[in-house]
């Protein structure tokens, strides 16, 4: 083989190689899970003669793909790659109901239900703005579907008996919601305690993941797995370092935030 054209195939390949590198490097989060199986997603509108589900369908043209659209924003959150220990999750009934409430999600082993309120809708619709509803419905969704995705804390109960194993589930599902711009300016509550879950929580969580680990969300989702029995400060030290303490890092926030005085 002529000596020329061999130099000239190493250099195609070793190019070939660098570009496929970097296209790889280049693909946004939700990219690297485009082939992934969230699961089936079958849409029910319980409540087609309301106005919150003329509203929904204005601003929600396939319900389907959109939804598996946030799952996977929601997977791109929780997880390095489609190769972690990830909760298989098989179908997504997902209902507009004309009933109290906001949302919520169901049912377990992989077959997840959850419904949104049409009357919800129709209140965050009160001044006639599409913007602030599509905004609204994705923040909701987010939250739900991590309770479809996210990992349990083991060893303390469950979600109904114990308030640590509560607090963890809420707010983590809050944490990928503000991590993903789901809340607006204002959102945040003051004072508080991450044992109140939901945004307190939450916000706490992304302001850990600004502040000492950009992937503190990954991690403390991860640490369900290898903290047993599980606990704030058990998964703080196992994510931080045996340095840190859950209590301490909380008033550092609160500090930091402006909610209270050093």
């Amino acid at each position: 083989m002529n000596k020329y054209y061999l130099l000239f195939m190493v250099c195609a390949v070793i190019s070939l190689c660098s570009c496929t590198s970097k296209n790889h490097l280049n693909n946004s989060p939700e990219e690297v899970w485009m082939t992934y199986n969230v699961g089936t997603v079958k849409f029910e509108d319980k409540a087609l003669d309301s106005n919150g589900s003329n509203i929904y369908h204005q601003i929600i043209k396939d319900p389907q793909s959109y939804i598996k659209e946030q799952a996977r924003t929601v997977l791109a959150t929780l997880y390095d790659s489609p190769k972690d220990s990830i909760p298989p999750v098989y179908t997504i009934h997902y209902t507009l109901e004309d009933i109290d409430g906001i949302s919520a999600k169901g049912g377990d082993h992989g077959d997840i239900t959850i419904f949104y309120s049409t009357r919800h809708i129709e209140k965050s619709f009160a001044q006639n703005d599409t913007a602030k509803v599509l905004f609204e419905t994705r923040g909701v969704l987010l939250h739900e579907l991590t309770h479809a995705y996210q990992l349990e804390p083991q060893g303390i109960g469950s979600y109904g008996t114990n308030r640590v194993f509560w607090a963890f589930i809420e707010g983590m599902a809050d944490a990928v919601r503000v991590a993903n711009n789901g809340f607006k300016a204002g959102d945040r509550p003051k004072g508080g305690n991450y044992m109140d879950g939901y945004r307190t929580a939450g916000y706490f969580f992304v302001w850990l993941r600004d502040h000492k680990d950009p992937d503190f969300l990954k991690k403390f989702n991860r640490s369900a797995l290898e903290v047993i029995p599980w606990s704030f400060d058990g998964a703080i030290k196992n994510v931080l370092g045996k340095q840190y303490s859950i209590d301490e890092l909380w008033h550092e926030y609160q500090v930091a935030i402006g909610d209270i005085q050093s």
